[in-house]
């Protein structure tokens, strides 16, 4: 159920800003230096980026960021699409999350850039995020075939701070006939279990250690089927806080996977969140041939 009360309206303003800044430190504290600054939020917006924000009555309780960049290093999508949007922020505030803010400013960024002309919206995620795995890849269809190494250097704030920043970099094709249906709910999402009578190979499957904390196997699965799926820590914030060599290890063996698969030509498709009697798992689903999406 999407909340009629929000009011999601583009930032332009000095003022705006300031509450954007405001909102940054809420989501990510811990370093001044990781927020982007009034003057850059301001500039960005007035050059042609997309700057939203949503509202409850006069809070700030989410914000949408993202500017105008070309796909000139990705040569296999240039075909499709020489222009895209570079979605860089999206951020809900602590007190207001579970209330799909975060997807209604998504649909306004899209929006936004399709009265641009433009087809493609990228960004990057921590892979070991089962939240936004979820809004990403399973709400909004976006989908992933590249893993960035370090994509920003050591980071300092309370979020990141102590492990490598690996991230996805999706592929968000706007127009295309995927993405329509996924943010339509034309079909009920598939489960688990439709993935397995297809035939899909669990790499990875996670044992629980003792604590309750679920650790990877020392080594996953080489992958036999064109389907396969892999599994993430189902709370990689949670777990991180308690064990932090232990949220390193999953870095590692995520990294690991997500790179030898990719280098393979499979795919990020779906992603499946279980809520087990014991406990819950998470699932990356994964598509050997499926690539163009433009």
């Amino acid at each position: 159920m999407l909340d009629d009360s929000l009011l999601i309206r583009p930032l332009a303003s000095p003022a705006d800003m300031l509450l954007v800044e405001e909102l940054q430190r809420a989501v990510w504290s811990g370093d001044e230096t990781e927020i982007v600054p009034v003057h850059m939020l301001l500039a960005v917006a007035h050059a042609g980026g997309v700057v939203q924000g949503a509202f409850e009555g006069e809070r700030l309780v989410g914000m949408v960021f993202g500017f105008l960049g070309t796909d000139s290093a990705n040569p296999e999508r240039v075909a499709m699409a020489r222009l895209k949007h570079c979605s860089h922020m999206l951020a809900v505030h602590p007190h207001a999350r579970n209330r799909s803010i975060g997807f209604r400013l998504k649909l306004a960024q899209r929006q936004a850039i399709l009265r641009q002309g433009i087809r493609l919206a990228t960004w990057t995620y921590d892979p070991l995020l089962s939240l936004n795995a979820h809004l990403n890849i399973r709400r909004l269809g976006a989908v992933c075939r590249s893993y960035l190494r370090e994509a920003y250097g050591p980071m300092r704030d309370g979020l990141n701070a102590g492990l490598a920043s690996d991230r996805f970099d999706v592929e968000w094709w706007v127009t295309s006939k995927r993405v329509e249906a996924r943010l339509e709910a034309r079909r009920a999402p598939l489960d688990l279990a439709h993935f397995l009578d297809a035939g899909a190979q669990k790499l990875n499957p996670s044992g629980l250690r003792h604590d309750g904390w679920p650790e990877p196997p020392r080594q996953g699965e080489p992958p036999e089927s064109n389907l396969v799926l892999v599994e993430i820590p189902p709370d990689f914030q949670a777990l991180k806080a308690a064990d932090l060599a232990l949220a390193r290890t999953w870095r590692g063996h995520s990294r690991s996977l997500f790179e030898a698969l990719f280098h393979q030509g499979y795919l990020v498709t779906d992603f499946v969140f279980l809520r087990g009697e014991t406990s819950p798992r998470a699932y990356y689903v994964l598509l050997q041939g499926e690539s163009t999406f433009g």
